[in-house]
C-alpha cells in the first residue's frame, strides 16, 4: 500500500506540474510575462489593460502564479483587483527573455503541441504508422534551441573542440553543411562565431526553412548562410564541405545510416562530421535518472512517432545510446567514431572521421 499511495501522490503532483506548464503557455502566448518584465508590477486590471485581455481571466492567472510562487504578490489580503503582482527579477530570464540561455517559457508551447496530437498518437500506436504532421499554427513551433545555439554553440562548444575550431578559423574559408537545421539558428550561430565560413542548412520542413531564411535576412547573414528544403538521407546531395553538423537531430532522422552516408560523401579531404545528441545512459537501467525519464517522455510523444512514417525507418527514438550511434556510423562507412570528452549537462558530442 505504501507503493500504491506513493504512485497516487506522484501522479497528483505530475498533474499539477502539467497544469502549471499550460498556465505558462497562456502567459507566453498572451505576452503576460513580457508585460510584467517590461512595465513592472501590476494589478489584474492593469495587466489586462496592458495586454488587451479580459481582467477576470488575468486575475485567475495571476492568483495561480502567486500561489505557485511564479510571481510575487505584495499584499495577499488586499481586495482581488487591488493586489499588485511582480515578476521576480530572478524569473525574468526564465519566463520573459527568449534570448537568455535560461529561457524556458517555450516549455508550455511544447506541452500544448504534444497534447494536441494525443488522439492521433493513440491511433498511431495501434497501427505502427506516424501521426499526421502537426501544423505550425496557432502558436508556431517553439524555438527552444535558439538561445542555446546563439549563446553557446559558436562561443563555447565549438571552441572546445580544437580540431574543428582551428579549421573554422583557418583559410581557405571552411564550408559547413548543417543537416536537419530546423529554423536555422544553429547555422546562424556558427556563421556569427566564425566570420569566414559559409553555412548551408538542410531540412525537410518547408515552414522551418522559410523561417530560417527570414532569420538569416534579419541577422544580415544571407550572404554566408543559405538554406534549402532537402532530405539529409538523400544520396544525391552534392558539394564539398569541411564540416557536416547534425545537432540534436540524428535520433529523429528515420534513416540515420543513409543520412550519415550522405554526410560522409559530402566531406572534403580532412573533413569530419560533428554530432550533438542527447546525453543518455550507456546502457538501459530501471529505474533511471530524471533526465533519462525526460528523454524517454519526449521519445514516446514526439521523436519516435515522427520517425515511424518511413517504412525503412530505424525507429531510433530519443534515447540513442553511444553504441547505437557507433553502429550507425560504421554502417555508413566511417572509419572512426570519437565520443568527445567535452559534454554538457544535456548533450553528448561525437566526431565522425571517414
Amino acid at each position: 500500500m505504501d507503493r500504491t499511495n506513493a504512485l497516487v501522490e506522484r501522479l497528483f503532483r505530475n498533474a499539477g506540474a502539467a497544469l502549471e506548464l499550460y498556465a505558462v503557455y497562456l502567459g507566453e502566448q498572451l505576452g503576460l510575462y513580457r508585460a510584467l518584465a517590461e512595465h513592472g508590477t501590476a494589478t489584474s486590471v492593469e495587466l489586462a489593460e496592458r495586454t488587451r485581455t479580459n481582467e477576470r481571466y488575468i486575475r485567475e492567472w495571476l492568483e495561480h502564479h502567486a500561489v505557485s510562487g511564479l510571481v510575487d504578490v505584495d499584499d495577499a489580503t488586499a481586495a482581488p483587483t487591488e493586489r499588485r503582482y511582480t515578476l521576480p527579477a530572478e524569473h525574468v530570464p526564465v519566463l520573459a527573455d527568449p534570448d537568455n540561455v535560461d529561457y524556458h517559457g517555450y516549455k508550455g508551447v511544447e506541452l500544448a503541441r504534444a497534447a494536441r496530437m494525443l488522439p492521433d498518437l493513440v491511433e498511431a500506436y495501434r497501427t505502427g504508422a506516424a501521426p499526421p504532421h502537426q501544423p505550425w499554427e496557432p502558436e508556431g513551433r517553439a524555438e527552444f534551441n535558439r538561445p542555446t545555439y546563439l549563446n553557446l554553440l559558436g562561443k563555447q562548444w565549438l571552441p572546445a573542440i580544437p580540431e574543428i575550431d582551428q579549421r573554422l578559423r583557418s583559410d581557405p574559408p571552411a564550408r559547413v553543411a548543417d543537416f536537419a537545421c530546423g529554423t536555422g539558428w544553429s547555422s546562424i550561430a556558427m556563421a556569427q562565431a566564425y566570420p569566414r565560413i559559409t553555412v548551408h542548412g538542410l531540412d525537410l520542413d518547408e515552414d522551418a526553412i522559410a523561417a530560417a531564411r527570414r532569420h538569416a535576412r534579419d541577422t544580415g547573414l544571407s550572404d554566408r548562410v543559405g538554406f534549402s528544403v532537402a532530405n539529409a538521407s538523400d544520396a544525391a546531395q552534392t558539394g564539398q564541405f569541411d564540416l557536416v553538423t547534425i545537432l540534436e537531430a540524428l535520433h529523429d532522422i528515420p534513416r540515420p545510416v543513409d543520412a550519415l552516408r550522405s554526410a560522409r560523401q559530402l566531406l572534403a579531404p580532412g573533413g569530419s562530421v560533428l554530432i550533438l545528441d542527447e546525453l543518455v545512459e550507456d546502457e538501459f537501467t530501471a529505474p533511471a535518472s530524471e533526465l533519462e525519464r525526460y528523454h524517454y517522455g519526449w521519445s514516446l510523444m514526439s521523436c519516435l512517432p515522427e520517425a515511424m512514417g518511413d517504412p525503412e525507418s530505424a525507429a531510433t527514438g530519443a534515447v540513442m545510446r553511444p553504441a547505437t550511434l557507433r553502429r550507425y556510423a560504421t554502417q555508413a562507412g566511417f572509419a572512426e567514431t570519437r565520443t568527445l570528452a567535452f559534454q554538457t549537462a544535456l548533450f553528448r558530442f561525437y566526431r565522425l572521421i571517414p
